[in-house]
This record gives C-alpha cells, structure tokens and sequence, in this order.
C-alpha cells in the first residue's frame, strides 16, 4: 500500500475516472483541481455542445450514465454526471489548487508546485489536465486591424449576441461546425465556414449504428485499410459537396486522425450547407489595411464577427517541460500505464483523440493506469519488507 495518496491534477472526466480506479483497488487518491469545481472544462463549452458518443459506451468507472440523458448526452448532463460521479465514488478533491511546476525532489518523490505556495508530494502523480486545455489564438497577419468583434471558440457559448450579424467561423472541425450550424440557426444574418483542409464528414449514426461503433470496430486495423473503408463509408453516407465550395478530403481518414485530427461528426452542417446557410469560403490569409479579410482563393470578406475554431494546445510545457517526457509536438511520449524511464511514477491520461470515443478510452486508460500503480505499489512493499 502506498504511504501517500496518489497526487491526480485535473477533476475532468479523465482525473475522476483515475481517482475512482485507484479507489475501488483501495489506494487513496487526492485530486488537484485549479478550477472551483469538477469538469470545469465542460461548464465553459458552448450550449448546444453533445457527446458525439453514446451514453452507453461513455460511462466511466464504476458508474454509468444514467438513462435519463438520452443517447447523446449534453453539455450540461455531462457537468452534473461528472459531479454524481465524484460523489458516488466518494473522491477527495481539492479545488482552487493550481499546480505550475512539477519536479523531483532529493528523495525520488515528485514536489508539486502551485501558484499559492503550497507544496505538494507523492511517488505517484497522474497529470490528467485535458487535451483542449489552452487555446490557441489566431495569428493572421494585421488581423489587429479587424474593427468588428473577434473571439476564440473557447468564449463561445451561445448565438444569441450574433443574432442579425454576418459571422465567419474559421476552422471546420466539430468545434467551428457546430458553432456555425449554432449561428444559422439562432439568426445570424449570414454565416461563412473558413476551411483550410477539408474535413473528412461522417454521420453520427447510420440506421441506428453510431459512427463510435465503427470507430471501435477498425481502430486496430492498419491505417491504409481503414482509410479505404472509410473513404467507400463516405461516398456511400455523405452527399458530394464540391459545388458548395466543400470538396471531398484527399486524404484518408484514420491518416488524418494519426496526424491528431478527428473526423467532423455531421449535426447539420451537410443540411446547412446544401441549404446554403452555411457558406463554405478559402482559408483566412491575411486582413488588409481596412480590416477586410483576405482569403487564400483572393477574395475578400467583411463580417461583423470572426469566431476562431483554432484549436487548443496541451499546455504541459510549464508542468513537465523540464523532464524531458514530452515530444515535440508537446505530447507525452509515454501514456497511459507505462511511465518514462527517466520519469518513474509519473502517469499521464487523456492526450490522444481515438476514434473510438474519448470518454471510452478514459475508462479504459483508467483501469490500466490503477492496476500498474497498484502494481508498483506491491513491488516497492515486497523490497521493503
């Protein structure tokens, strides 16, 4: 048995569902929480926000989602699922901790420092701090020049201040898809979708089968045979939208999802645009001297609000920058169960975006993880005894 708690930084979905593993195998668990409460990421999304997963294959350890929330779960079930689930499981949670820096201390232990000074210690820490942790701002050339209102997906919450005006989205993930099908519908006047690469578009569910299932199904296949069922799922599901100005990927799929890009899951862009009420338009370039935006075909476009769906960074490199445990790309080189030789006792959760569902991989991640610290634990109590 370990003589401190295991340290987890993160009361999202993935730090809860560590916490609750290592509690059913009684280890004890304290989570680092910077934020006042549990799944303080998925308080801030925007409102129409769903799993894209189904409720049956979402739950975490221990504890299902409860039926009542249907098969697509919103953002707001998803808040008060995590806060049962904690509670449930009866997991100790410190909130308002945020840690910045985490390094080895002379006795082999890992020091946990925070913004209040406060000094946390164990041999065993799970950073579990989310894959969509830190936004990335868009850095167009004179885009502070742009004189309407410009803001980040992640301050997006609803279409209501947009009602009357012409948006442009930029960025054609499920972030800015959603965003966009968001504002056709709450009564932006006009709304364009800036697509640099065009997206691989997949129905959510076919006949009843939820595009998940596939995704679980072929995950361990190799990725050239996956691409090519996916690329004959596509012509078969989803309509030609070249001459709407949304042409067809010419990459694979499950290439594209190895390079950290998922497939856009359709919640009514493919009607949006057939319809025309969302415009696909040429990646942004540039703003000239006017403030107008200069797109990558030539064209220009002048809308009153630009809403930046450009993705989020991992933001490790103030926690763990120092240990040599990240790649270039600034994810962990090592996930999951296994640690870094150099790193020993240092676990990390939650930084790939499988195809097979997030919140699944999480449960599944979650158990690993507690049965090698459990594990570990065993080993170093046999050498000591």
């Amino acid at each position: 048995m370990l003589s401190s708690p295991v340290l987890v930084i993160g009361a999202g979905p993935a730090g809860l569902a560590v916490a609750a593993s290592l509690g059913r195998r009684g280890i004890r668990a304290v989570v680092l929480e910077r934020a006042d409460a549990v799944g303080a990421s998925w308080r801030r999304h925007y409102e129409r926000l769903h799993l894209h997963t189904t409720r049956r294959w979402s739950g975490l350890p221990g504890y299902a989602i409860p039926r009542r929330f249907g098969r697509w779960v919103a953002r707001a079930d998803v808040v008060d699922y995590l806060e049962q689930y904690a509670a449930h499981h009866g997991i100790e949670v410190r909130t308002g901790v945020a840690v910045t820096r985490i390094a080895r201390g002379d006795d082999g232990e890992w020091m946990l420092e925070t913004e209040s000074g406060e000094i946390f210690s164990s041999p065993t820490v799970v950073i579990a701090t989310g894959y969509n942790h830190t936004p990335v701002p868009p850095q167009w050339p004179g885009v502070e020049r742009f004189p309407g209102e410009l803001l980040h997906a992640s301050d997006y919450r609803n279409a209501a201040p947009y009602r009357g005006k012409d948006v442009l989205v930029v960025g054609a993930g499920n972030t800015g898809a959603e965003i966009a099908v968001d504002l056709t519908e709450g009564g932006a006047s006009r709304v364009r979708l800036a697509i640099r690469t065009a997206p691989h578009i997949v129905r959510r569910s076919n006949l009843g089968w939820p595009a998940q299932g596939t995704g679980i199904l072929v995950r361990h296949l190799p990725v050239r045979v996956v691409d090519r069922i996916a690329a004959v799922t596509a012509r078969l599901e989803v309509p030609d939208l070249s001459a709407y100005g949304l042409p067809r990927p010419t990459t694979g799929l499950y290439s594209r999802v190895m390079e950290g890009s998922v497939p856009l899951q359709d919640v009514g862009l493919i009607a949006g645009v057939q319809a025309r009420r969302i415009e696909p338009v040429a990646a942004v370039e540039s703003f000239d001297d006017d403030g107008g935006v200069l797109l990558a075909d030539g064209s220009r476009v002048t809308p009153d609000v630009i809403i930046a769906a450009t993705g989020y960074r991992r933001g490790l490199e103030p926690l763990v920058g120092e240990l040599a445990v990240l790649d270039e790309r600034g994810l962990p080189r090592v996930h999951g169960p296994r640690t870094s030789a150099s790193a020993p006792g240092l676990y990390f959760t939650g930084y790939t975006n499988p195809i097979s569902g997030m919140f699944r991989e999480l449960r599944i991640d979650a158990d690993r993880i507690a049965g090698a610290i459990a594990r570990s634990a065993g080993n170093r109590a046999a050498r000591t005894s």
